[in-house]
């Protein structure tokens, strides 16, 4: 049991989304910073301890990847937390939440909408989020033509979104059962890994840790389009012609992390909306292994999430 530190909250976990960061951690592409280490940063949790007058006690409250910033450096007094130099991420620098109970700060927790239950909102909290960023970091503008390169949990959220902003969306991903998806879900055209999208893109995002998938990216956009590439760890880049593929002001842009005001903004339009996780599969606190298994081998058709 977390002991409750002053301006924090205990919370009684009740779901964890699984996060192929989360896999990235256990598997070592992520050095560890904080042993013995408890993962897992898509939390729904009721505040059992240290409530406020705007989280009290028995509030149904949400925690992401993003656990604190300093508030101090540089890059937060630009409001630019999520650059902060001194940041806290639930579930690496400080223990998440595969586990019953999670100590967080309350000032990085948020209010959930009623319309969802735990296990559908548990995904919202990190791959809809960074999904949402992603989209703002790519610049895109309503009506334009979207490519997304990995069709995942991000990305199954992130097609909501724009659909709703009118975009046309191309994916090229792996997995016969993926593009299934996301045509079901709205995208106009869907093809393989390898496969180019018919028409010049506007923007696109990347979700797979694969720096030949950025480069497939990069190919297929117009000149003054952007790539955003939403991943946390990315394996090599491969060498690529300049002149063809970057030259017109084409741009290459990284997504880190998140803002608190990304997180509001995309949980307040997830709600307008009515964004919800597709096939969520549940897995208890005891089989937190397979539900890791399933997230490496892409054998669950919707994101995985654990219940204690």
């Amino acid at each position: 049991m977390p002991i409750l530190a002053e301006g924090h909250l205990l919370l009684r976990v009740l779901a964890c989304g699984v996060c192929r960061t989360d896999l990235h951690i256990a598997e070592g592409d992520l050095c560890l910073i904080h042993q013995p280490l408890i993962p897992g940063h898509q939390i729904v949790g009721k505040v059992v301890d240290g409530a406020t007058s705007d989280r009290p006690h028995g509030m149904r409250v949400g925690v992401s990847w993003i656990g604190g910033t300093d508030g101090t450096c540089p890059f937060c007094r630009r409001g630019e937390e999520n650059l902060c130099d001194n940041p806290v991420f639930t579930g690496y620098t400080v223990n998440g939440g595969y586990a019953e109970y999670v100590l967080v700060r309350s000032d990085f927790t948020y209010p959930l909408p009623d319309v969802l239950d735990d296990t559908h909102l548990a995904p919202l909290l990190c791959a809809g989020i960074i999904g949402f960023r992603s989209l703002r970091v790519a610049g895109i503008q309503p009506g334009e033509r979207v490519g997304l390169f990995g069709f995942g949990s991000s990305a199954s959220l992130a097609i909501a979104v724009l659909r709703h902003w009118d975009c046309e969306v191309y994916v090229s991903t792996r997995g016969e059962p993926h593009r299934a998806q996301a045509s079901a879900l709205g995208a106009i055209w869907t093809g393989t890994e390898d496969d180019k999208p018919p028409i010049q893109l506007d923007r696109a995002i990347t979700f797979a840790p694969s720096g030949a998938v950025v480069v497939n990216a990069l190919s297929s956009l117009r000149k003054g389009g952007i790539v955003a590439i939403n991943a946390i760890h990315l394996d090599q880049m491969p060498a690529f012609d300049y002149d063809k593929l970057l030259w017109g002001e084409r741009q290459i842009r990284s997504v880190a992390n998140m803002t608190r005001q990304d997180a509001t903004d995309f949980l307040k339009l997830a709600a307008e909306i009515g964004i919800k996780p597709n096939n969520v599969q549940v897995f208890p606190l005891d089989r937190a292994n397979e539900a890791l298994q399933a997230v490496k081998h892409e054998t669950s058709s919707g994101p995985c999430v654990i219940v204690p």
